[in-house]
């Protein structure tokens, strides 16, 4: 380490000193910048497709374990092949399965 020249004042002392960053403040510093790239990312992202309005990801995983649990029924009673129609009435909406017959 270098000798401090005399007759210095504070201020000429400490002119270079750069302090070294914490780990705090790299983390902190680490988490401001993944917040702003998600931030970022998030309204870059296209819009979700108008016939998915409304629903929620809760409702998208429970209608994905529903249709699930119905395929596994089918494949258990035999069913390899089928198609889905989907109807309309009033405020329900029924989806039958239809048995493509090979």
């Amino acid at each position: 380490m270098k000798k401090i020249p005399r007759g210095l004042t504070d201020k000429d002392m400490i002119k270079n000193y750069v302090e070294e960053q914490s780990v705090e403040a790299q983390m902190l510093a680490a988490a401001k910048k993944a917040e702003k790239l998600r931030r970022v990312e998030e309204a870059e992202a296209p819009p979700e497709p108008l016939a998915k309005a409304g629903f929620t990801k809760e409702l998208t995983e429970q209608l994905g374990m529903e249709l699930l649990a119905l395929k596994i029924e089918l494949g258990a009673s035999g069913v390899k092949s089928y198609n889905f129609k989907v109807k309309r009435d009033g405020e329900k909406i029924i989806l039958t399965v239809i048995d493509k017959k090979s």
